[in-house]
């Protein structure tokens, strides 16, 4: 198929290059303008930027496209369809309509579950069993199209937002594919109006942690909240990240450092595994501190 693709992070590079792979023609690439990146601050472009560069891709980065110049442009490209992934931008109806085919979209949630912005990110938090990719055929709507194919994976109970992350990143690449595939095989099925949950965008004020909680729910926002933003809380008056921890035995005051690595909370305990202090790199909780006792109490 001609394909316009559209995304921005990392999450989207694995699809676009399964696409290529898989023979389709790539008419161009859309994808977030360069934003001011680093310590100079100078315009860096996202990674389905970069990549689709190296492949020798035609790339657009319009700041909107509701412009009838920017539409018009979309549509003279004569797709037959568009494949987006994490792109950034809301889709006017002319651009959705303009594709021979439509727009299918990579979503990582098993629709209706977890629409918008942060869906890998809160079925972690909400410690959901399971996730996936959904294709689904795009509409007006925030995620509410009809759903050509369903991709599942059980969350592990150590997984990061970033492993699940990097893993349904390439699910959601071999399920395009076979979408594309099998394309009038695959009837459209509209999303069930039980179940529906919004996955808001995550906030930074979410991040620092309640020792006070029950340790089920400290263990999932630390995980979830990893790698970014890292969840935190104060040792020694310094803020520390933390990127990976697990269930453990023990009770105490929350915040009470059990021994080792453990952790008390409202209810039970976790154990830290990897750290990262302020102006380090991250590491295992050995390597985080060495050489820095904890006290006795975290904040």
């Amino acid at each position: 198929m001609r394909i316009v693709f559209m995304g921005t992070p990392d999450f989207s590079v694995p699809p676009l290059d399964a696409l290529v792979e898989a023979g389709h023609e790539i008419a161009a690439v859309y994808t977030q303008p360069p934003r001011p990146a680093g310590r100079g601050k100078r315009p860096r472009p996202g990674a389905v930027h970069a990549r689709a560069e190296a492949l020798g891709l035609e790339v657009r980065h319009p700041e909107s496209l509701r412009g009838a110049e920017a539409q018009a442009e979309f549509a003279a490209l004569g797709a037959d369809i568009a494949v987006v992934v994490a792109y950034g931008l809301i889709l006017p109806q002319a651009v959705l309509d303009a594709p021979r085919r439509g727009c299918l979209n990579i979503h990582a949630s098993l629709l209706p579950r977890w629409r918008g912005a942060a869906p890998i990110h809160r079925a972690v938090m909400s410690g959901d069993a399971e996730t996936g990719i959904c294709v689904m055929g795009m509409e007006a709507g925030l995620d509410t199209g009809p759903v050509l194919l369903t991709e599942r994976t059980p969350i592990g109970a150590t997984e990061t937002t970033g492993d699940l992350h990097d893993r349904l990143s390439r699910m959601g690449a071999a399920a395009i594919v076979e979408a594309l595939s099998r394309i009038d095989a695959l009837p459209p099925v509209p999303q069930p109006e039980d179940g529906v949950s919004y996955a808001a965008k995550i906030d930074k004020a979410e991040a620092r942690i309640d020792w006070s909680l029950p340790a089920a729910e400290v263990d999932r926002k630390i995980r979830g909240l990893s790698p970014f933003p890292g969840a935190w809380c104060e040792i020694a008056g310094g803020r520390v990240k933390l990127l990976r921890s697990r269930m453990a035995d023990g009770q105490g005051a929350p915040g009470e450092v059990l021994g080792g690595h453990r952790i008390a909370c409202g209810e039970g305990a976790v154990e830290l595994l990897e750290l990262q202090r302020a102006g380090r790199k991250p590491g295992t909780a050995d390597e985080a501190l060495r050489g820095f006792r904890l006290p006795e109490l975290l904040g």
